[in-house]
C-alpha cells in the first residue's frame, strides 16, 4: 500500500469513526464505511484490500488473546448457565435453521453448516463497547449478552481447529500439530510466566516493554501453531487461556488493548474495502433483504428462546436486539470457507455484504427500541395510578426517594401526617415492603394533585429527582395552588436558579450542606489549627450572596461566566479581611487595661 493510500485511509477513519460514534451508530460501522470509501469499489485509492488484511488479521489474533484472558475458571463457573445454556440456545437456534435453508438452496452440508455458524455470530467489538458506553454491562441483560458473546467467541476455536484438521484451505495437520498442543499445555504457562516475571523485575516498570512481551507471547505462540498447520487465532486464544489466572492478567489487558483496538479497526477497514458496491447496486433488494433478514431472524430466535426460559420482555427484548447484528468472525469464517472450497466466490461476496448490512442496520434497530418501543412497553407495563382514599393531610411529599424519605422520617418522628407520592412503581413497591404508606402516581398531573388534596395542605414538599419533571410540578403548583407553601429539592445550582426564577424561593440543593460538612471534616484533618466553623459560615454566606447576583444575570451567559470567575478572588478578600479583623480583636483583648491615678 502506498503512503498516499495509507494517509487517505487514516484520514477517512479519523473523519468517519468519531462521526458514527457521535451519531450512535458505533465505531465498527465507521471503519466499514471508511474501508468502502477508500477501497476499489469506492474512491479506488487502493485496489488491494488483502494487503492491509494480512496486517489487520493481527488485530483478530490479539482479540482472541484478550478473549482467552477472560476465561478465568471462576468467571466461567459463575456464568456457566448463561454461557453454556443461553450461548448454546442462541447458536443452535440460529445456525441450524440457516444451515437447513442453505442445504435447500444447494449448498453442501459442510458449507451450509459453516454459513449457519458464521451468521449466528455477533460482533464482540461492537457490542461490548456499546454496553459499556450505555452503562449496561452490569445489568442482567448486559451480563447475559457478555455470556453469549463469550460462548460465541470460544466456539470459534473448535470451529477453526476442525477446519484445519479437515484440511480446509490446505493440508490437514498431523502429529507435529498434536505434539505442539501437548507441549504448549505442559510448558506454555511456566515459560510465559517466567518471561513476564523477568520483564516485571528488570524492566523498571516500562509499560512499552511489557506490551512488547505481551505481543511476543501472543503472536509467538500463534505463529508457532500456524507453522504446524493450526490456526494462528487458536494459538493466541490458548496463550490467553494459559495466563487467565496469572497475576499478570490485568497488566496484559491494559498493555495490549490499544494495539488490539487499532489493528481490529484496520481489519474492519479491510473488510469494508472488500465489500462489492457493484453487487449492492446490481441487487439492492436482495442485499438489503438478506441483511435485514439476518437481523430480524436472530433477534426473533433469541427473544422467543429467552421468553421460553422465563425471561420477561424487559430482559428478552434488549438482549435480542443487542445481539442481532452480524459479527467480525463471520468475515473470518466465510473467508475460510471460500478459500477451502466450501463456498464459491459469488456466495461468499453476497453473504459478506449481507453481514456488513446487518451491522449497518443494527444501530437503527437499537435506536428504534430506545426511542419508541421501550417507552411504549414501559408505559404499558405500568400499573394504574393508586386511588387516594384518605382525607387531606397537612403535608404532601412528591418524590419519595432517598431525599423525600428523610423529610418523611423527620415528619413522622414529630407525628406530622403526610401524603407521599412517587412515579416509580419499583420505588413504590420497595417502600411499601417496609410498611410505609405511599401512593403510586405522577405529581406532574394536575388531576393527581387534586386527588391528593394539595389545595388543603399546609405544605407541599417537591423532592422529585428529575429536573424537568420537578420544574413542571413547580409550575403547576404556582399556577393552581399559589397559596400552598412550597419547599423544593434542587439537583444542582442551575436547577435551583430555575426554580427561583419560577418564584420558588424555598429551594435547597440536595448535596449542598453535606458537601459543606465534608469540606469541614477535610479542613479539620489537614488544617487542625483553622476555625473551620467560622470559615464554613463565611463560605456559605458568600455563596448565598453570589447566588443572588448570579440569579440576576442568569440569562446572560457571558455575564454569568465573568461573575463566577471573580468569585474566588472575592472570597479570598473576605477571608483576608476577616483574618485582619480577628487579629485586631485579639490585640485589643491582649492589651493591658488603662490605669487611673487616685487623688
Amino acid at each position: 500500500m502506498s503512503a498516499t493510500a495509507f494517509l487517505t485511509l487514516l484520514a477517512a477513519a479519523v473523519l468517519l469513526v468519531p462521526l458514527f460514534k457521535r451519531l450512535g451508530l458505533g465505531s465498527v460501522l465507521g471503519y466499514l464505511v471508511a474501508g468502502v470509501a477508500v477501497g476499489p469499489y469506492g474512491l479506488g485509492v487502493d485496489s488491494r484490500p488483502e494487503a492491509i488484511l494480512h496486517t489487520a488479521e493481527l488485530g483478530v489474533t490479539l482479540l482472541m488473546f484478550l478473549i482467552g484472558l477472560e476465561l478465568q475458571p471462576s468467571r466461567l463457573w459463575a456464568l456457566r448457565r448463561q454461557v453454556f445454556g443461553l450461548g448454546t440456545l442462541q447458536m443452535a437456534g440460529v445456525a441450524l435453521p440457516i444451515a437447513a435453508l442453505g442445504v435447500a438452496f444447494g449448498l453442501g452440508w459442510s458449507g451450509a453448516a459453516l454459513v449457519g455458524v458464521a451468521l449466528a455470530m455477533s460482533s464482540t467489538a461492537y457490542i461490548l463497547p456499546l454496553l459499556a458506553e450505555r452503562r449496561e454491562l452490569t445489568t442482567r441483560f448486559g451480563r447475559e449478552s457478555f455470556a453469549i458473546l463469550l460462548f460465541q467467541d470460544v466456539s470459534v476455536i473448535p470451529i477453526l481447529a476442525l477446519l484445519a484438521l479437515a484440511g480446509v484451505g490446505g493440508k490437514a495437520p498431523g502429529w507435529p500439530a498434536l505434539a505442539a498442543l501437548v507441549l504448549l499445555a505442559v510448558a506454555g504457562r511456566p515459560l510465559l510466566a517466567t518471561m513476564f516475571r523477568y520483564v516485571a523485575r528488570f524492566g523498571g516498570g516500562n509499560r512499552e516493554l511489557f506490551a512488547a512481551a505481551a505481543l511476543l507471547g501472543a503472536v509467538g505462540i500463534a505463529v508457532g501453531l500456524s507453522s504446524v498447520g493450526l490456526s494462528a487465532s487458536l494459538g493466541a486464544f490458548l496463550a490467553g487461556v494459559l495466563l487467565a489466572d496469572s497475576e499478570f492478567r490485568h497488566a496484559l489487558e491494559a498493555a495490549i488493548e490499544p494495539f488490539e483496538s487499532l489493528l481490529l479497526g484496520l481489519f474492519f477497514i479491510a473488510v469494508g474495502m472488500g465489500i462489492q458496491l457493484s453487487l449492492v447496486a446490481a441487487r439492492p433488494l436482495l442485499v438489503l433483504g438478506l441483511g435485514a433478514g439476518i437481523l430480524l431472524f436472530k433477534a426473533g430466535v433469541l427473544y422467543a428462546g429467552r421468553r421460553a426460559l422465563g425471561g420477561g420482555d424487559a430482559l428478552s427484548r434488549p438482549l435480542a436486539i443487542i445481539l442481532a447484528c452480524g459479527g467480525e468472525f463471520a468475515f473470518v469464517l466465510l473467508s475460510s470457507a471460500q478459500s477451502g472450497g466450501l463456498l464459491d466466490l459469488s456466495t461468499t461476496a453476497l453473504l459478506t455484504v449481507a453481514v456488513a448490512v446487518s451491522m449497518a442496520l443494527a444501530p437503527f434497530l437499537l435506536m428504534l427500541n430506545d426511542k419508541l418501543v421501550a417507552p411504549w412497553m414501559r408505559e404499558r407495563a405500568k400499573p394504574a395510578f393508586s386511588a387516594i382514599d384518605e382525607p387531606a393531610k397537612p403535608v404532601v411529599i412528591a418524590g419519595y426517594g432517598r431525599f423525600g424519605q428523610v423529610v418523611g422520617r423527620m415528619l413522622n418522628a414529630q407525628g406530622v401526617e403526610f401524603t407521599a407520592l412517587d412515579a416509580s412503581p419499583e420505588q413504590v413497591d420497595f417502600v411499601r415492603r417496609f410498611g410505609n404508606k405511599i401512593y403510586y402516581g405522577d405529581a406532574s398531573r394536575l388531576a393527581l394533585l387534586h386527588a391528593a388534596h394539595v389545595g388543603e395542605a399546609r405544605l407541599f414538599v417537591l423532592a422529585v429527582d428529575d429536573v424537568e419533571t420537578s420544574l413542571k410540578i413547580a409550575a403547576l403548583m404556582r399556577m393552581h395552588f399559589p397559596d400552598v407553601p412550597l419547599l423544593a429539592r434542587a439537583r444542582n445550582r442551575t436547577h435551583l436558579m430555575r426554580l427561583r426564577e419560577m418564584g420558588v424561593r424555598e429551594a435547597m440543593r440536595e448535596t449542598w450542606w453535606s458537601s459543606v460538612e465534608l469540606g469541614k471534616l477535610a479542613l479539620k484533618t489537614v488544617r487542625p489549627e483553622l476555625d473551620v466553623e467560622r470559615f464554613a459560615a463565611l463560605f456559605a454566606a458568600h455563596d448565598a450572596r453570589l447566588l443572588e447576583r448570579q440569579q440576576a444575570v442568569y440569562h446572560d451567559q457571558a455575564a454569568l461566566i465573568a461573575l463566577s470567575k471573580t468569585a474566588s478572588a472575592e472570597l479570598e478578600d473576605i477571608l483576608q479581611g476577616d483574618a485582619q479583623l480577628r487579629e485586631h480583636q485579639t490585640q485589643a483583648e491582649a492589651a493591658p487595661a488603662p490605669t487611673t491615678l487616685a487623688g
